[in-house]
């Protein structure tokens, strides 16, 4: 194991403390933490939890997802944020069928071929199903490198080279050790050093933490905003608009007629109609514009009047 006492005790902090989700069973295969992983892009993992087990029931096997529709995908995916993923996961599951005869490949670079498939996803599966020495990196991780051996609040910004270079400068020397070390920092910085309320009372490095020996220093402002990756606001997003057209989507088997669907958004979803006659009339078009834009997409198709998920079978 690496000398580096942060490591080792994030290590063994870890394996006694971290939180229980079911594709960290020993016995999931690859294809269960691939599933995982695409699914929990962004997305809080108790969203995450009643989907993959959803998904997996139906389709433990990337043949089994292969053979699925886009439709039916889409409906287990149901609220997850970024239906474009779904569809990219079973178009993977297509392809590993196609190239790799049904199994995960244990390969980096054939993963990062596979649709939807980057360099983070690639990385997780390969530490996480098949043990292989590579760095994982994601938000919280950056997080918890900067603050313990930097000393700064806030992170730099996500850049490929930088994070690999960081995270292969801790890995562990003993090979079992590297998928421990790659979960325990994500997992400290999800639930410990977290951005905006860090427990160090409860943080197993607090007192080897650079940012904390230095007195917990604010960078200045303008390199915090510089660094600082700010998620637009959800509330009346286009992101929002086009998160009801997809629930409405999803309730229709067999598809609606698009007059249909302003109706329906009043009625069946969290649309709060203003009052304001100008503003309900633009918030109609701005939701009509979003199915429009899905099933430019390919989220939704459409024939003549009707609106369907993708591989919906016409009525």
């Amino acid at each position: 194991m690496t000398d580096n006492p942060l490591v080792t005790t994030v290590i063994d902090w870890y394996r006694f403390d971290h939180r229980d989700f079911p594709w960290r069973d020993p016995d999931v295969t690859p294809w269960g933490i691939l599933v995982s992983e695409v699914m929990s892009h962004q997305t809080q993992m108790s969203r995450v939890t009643p989907r993959w087990l959803e998904f997996m029931r139906r389709w433990p096997t990337p043949a089994a997802a292969a053979q699925a529709s886009d439709a039916e995908i889409l409906r287990v995916w149901d609220r997850l944020g970024y239906p474009r993923r779904a569809l990219a996961l079973r178009q993977c599951a297509v392809a590993i069928v196609e190239r790799h005869d049904g199994e995960v490949p244990a390969d980096r670079e054939a993963l990062q071929a596979l649709p939807g498939i980057g360099p983070y996803t690639s990385a997780a599966v390969c530490s996480f199903a098949f043990g292989m020495r590579v760095p994982v990196v994601d938000t919280n991780v950056r997080r918890v490198i900067a603050r313990a051996v930097h000393g700064d609040e806030v992170a730099w910004r996500p850049n490929a080279r930088r994070d690999e270079a960081e995270m292969l400068a801790l890995l562990p020397r003993v090979d079992a050790d590297v998928q421990p070390w790659n979960a325990g920092a994500m997992e400290l910085g999800a639930t410990v050093c977290s951005q905006r309320s860090p427990d160090c009372v409860r943080c197993p490095i607090a007192e080897i933490c650079e940012w904390r020996g230095a007195g917990f220093p604010s960078l200045p402002d303008a390199e915090r905003e510089r660094r600082q990756l700010r998620q637009p606001k959800f509330a009346g997003s286009k992101r929002q608009r086009r998160g009801r057209v997809m629930a409405i989507a999803r309730a229709s088997h067999g598809g609606f007629a698009i007059d249909q669907l302003w109706h329906r958004i009043l009625l069946e979803t969290d649309f709060c109609a203003p009052e304001d006659s100008v503003q309900l009339a633009r918030e109609r078009e701005q939701h009509l514009a979003a199915a429009a834009t899905l099933v430019a997409e390919g989220m939704l198709q459409q024939r003549g009047d009707w609106i369907s998920l993708p591989g919906e079978p016409a009525p």
